[in-house]
């Protein structure tokens, strides 16, 4: 079988992580996948949601934000703003976003601040929320790395890294990361949230109008660990590249913070 971009079955998309894309950020990236393009930041800032405080629940918070922009798709997308409510397919993703990074978080490690991260699609052509978790946790490390140039943490609170990707059955094949065109005209598609040890964080997935056997099931689970794999030694080699102490404006604005 022939895929539409010429990959073999279980081959990933070409992906790659720009860094510091957004200056002002305690931490961004441009993760590309494909012709997938997501701007993922991440901000940290004092305070933690009231409810912890009512609570006396220690530690911090993450929470996670995620939109298209009106440009990302084929046709222009309305910003959620305009219908004044969130779509329902963005608060789904970025629920997501939010669990698979507390799931390598340590939050007590935080102190009382909380981390921010927003993933905004300039480009759509599958996989968004796969390469939104992907480029968040490289964002979020690239914070945390800075807080601890800072001197506000000792150590990183990541104790790994959340990678994840898709597989779904095409004209009866099980594939690894699809894209736009094969994603709509799967008959199965599944997605995968990962740690740096291959443990399943979270895992989405459904027929279109169609069955699957255990079988593919089981397939599709080793074609995402293969993939997240590959991604996590990505996004470690992308991080080796970093340079916590090049932008000193930064560096200013974490150190006054309490």
């Amino acid at each position: 079988m022939t895929r539409i971009d010429g990959r073999a079955t279980d081959q990933l998309r070409d992906i790659n992580f720009q860094l510091d894309i957004a200056r002002h950020a305690h931490g961004s990236v441009l993760v590309s996948f494909g012709d997938t393009q997501v701007i993922c930041s991440a901000m940290i800032e004092t305070g933690v949601p009231r409810w912890m405080f009512q609570q006396n629940v220690p530690g911090g918070w993450l929470t996670a934000e995620y939109s298209m922009l009106p440009y990302s798709t084929l046709q222009r997308k309305p910003r959620d703003i305009s219908r004044g409510k969130l779509d329902g397919r963005s608060s789904e993703i970025q629920r997501l976003i939010g669990r698979s990074l507390r799931a390598v978080v340590d939050l007590k490690g935080l102190g009382q601040r909380t981390l921010w991260v927003d993933c905004d699609v300039l480009r759509a052509d599958g996989g968004t929320r796969t390469a939104s978790i992907t480029g968040a946790c490289v964002a979020a490390e690239m914070a945390f790395q800075r807080f601890i140039v800072a001197k506000k943490f000792e150590t990183s609170p990541m104790s790994g890294f959340a990678a994840a990707i898709s597989a779904g059955v095409w004209q009866d094949t099980c594939v690894l990361d699809l894209n736009y065109h094969e994603d709509k005209d799967a008959s199965v598609d599944f997605n995968y949230a990962m740690t740096s040890d291959l443990e399943l964080i979270e895992v989405q997935g459904s027929g279109e109008e169609a069955t699957f056997s255990e079988a593919q099931m089981l397939e599709m689970l080793q074609l995402a660990k293969k993939g997240a794999s590959e991604i996590i030694e990505m996004q470690k080699g992308a991080l080796a590249a970093f340079d916590p102490t090049a932008n000193v404006e930064i560096l200013a604005r974490i150190g006054e913070m309490k």
